[in-house]
């Protein structure tokens, strides 16, 4: 697999959209603050810190991890870096440094020696163990993030600048995110066919976009309606998740007390969208997953509308309804199309969806994550 000048183009863009993202949400928890709105500001906060500090342990254990398999000890300068929260951005500077070097150096040779196909495979898996952290801050800060703001909106009935440019950019983060994170998963894992083309990227992308963004805006009403019912709702699903994790024994880390927090980030995950989290065709549990968030979805609408509580008008809601229900059937019917027609593996007979307790010949975590 070839790390090209495209794919460097692309991951310069990632950092560009997460540095963004972080501006963002500090612009908009300040002015919470500034405004007197100390609730929001400080949810905000805690959102970020709450994903920050799960991605900043996952990444130092893995600079461990990689030292170790080198032979090498490990550094007390990227401990400090991590407890800084400057893990992420280590790990871009060394990935676009040698990034840049492949795609830019190395790309006049027709062929490629063994030293260079290893440069390459070295980079991808650097970008690739990138992907995987900005998608766990997606879903533990992004997430939650949106669905704050969201609730903001409605209740106040007007945002102010930096509201709707916190929802735009989360909305930017939680998609590249995914995609980036798909597409890079199946290119450092050689038996994996890749997600090559327009087509494919675009339908799952507005596949995961257009059911999470129904789903948020679901759990927005039921705020509304009740905030302890919603979040009883919630923490229920990641005591959900976090089982389904725990009964699939999931197999990512090394350690007992890691594997434990990646199997609440998991359960976290599950939350708001599906991923297939040990290997193993998925048909059934996907059904199951959507029939339950349809159910949810739906239950949630009618109890909204048979409510006696009145928080904005019929029309505004009416809006927001139709919203919901279009959204969840988009994302439906993307993700017939996706897995009908562009899976990588749809013509592959009876061979399991992916992952975890699949071995690869190569030595590389990423068997061991999440997968569609």
């Amino acid at each position: 697999m070839k790390y090209t000048k495209l794919t460097f183009m692309l991951s310069v863009l990632g950092i560009v959209i997460y540095i963004t993202d972080l501006i963002v949400d500090i612009w908009v928890s300040v002015r919470f603050f500034y405004e007197g709105q100390n609730v929001f500001g400080i949810l905000t906060v805690s959102f970020m810190l709450f994903g920050t500090l799960v991605v900043q342990c996952f990444s130092y254990s893995w600079f461990k991890a990689d030292l170790k398999k080198a032979g090498q000890e490990s550094q007390c300068c990227f401990l400090l870096l991590h407890c800084l929260q400057g893990g992420v951005f280590t790990r871009y500077w060394f990935a676009l440094k040698n990034g840049y070097h492949v795609a830019f150096k190395n790309s006049k040779t027709a062929n490629f020696t063994e030293e260079q196909i290893d440069s390459h495979k070295e980079v991808i898996d650097r970008m690739t163990d990138l992907s995987m952290l900005r998608l766990f801050e997606t879903y533990l800060e992004g997430c939650p993030q949106l669905v704050l703001q969201l609730y903001t909106f409605l209740e106040l009935g007007q945002a102010n600048f930096s509201q709707y440019a916190a929802i735009l950019v989360s909305c930017c983060a939680i998609s590249w995110s995914t995609v980036a994170y798909q597409v890079a998963l199946r290119k450092s894992l050689p038996d994996k066919n890749l997600l090559n083309g327009f087509c494919p990227k675009f339908t799952y992308l507005f596949y995961k976009l257009f059911t999470l963004l129904s789903w948020k805006l679901s759990i927005v009403l039921l705020l509304f309606l009740d905030v302890k019912i919603a979040l009883f709702l919630l923490l229920f699903l990641w005591f959900l998740g976090i089982l389904w994790a725990f009964k699939k024994q999931t197999q990512f880390c090394a350690s007992v007390s890691m594997e434990f927090l990646y199997r609440v980030v998991v359960g976290f995950i599950l939350t708001f969208t599906f991923f297939n989290i040990k290997g193993q065709n998925t048909k059934c549990p996907m059904f199951c997953y959507y029939i339950v968030r349809v159910l949810a979805t739906v239950g949630i609408l009618v109890v909204f509308w048979v409510s006696p509580v009145s928080i904005f008008n019929s029309d505004y809601f009416m809006s927001i309804s139709i919203t919901i229900a279009l959204t969840l059937v988009l994302g439906i019917i993307f993700l017939i199309v996706y897995y009908g027609t562009f899976h990588p593996n749809r013509n592959e007979e009876t061979k399991p969806d992916e992952i975890d307790g699949k071995t690869t010949k190569r030595d590389c975590r990423m068997k061991y994550f999440l997968m569609e």
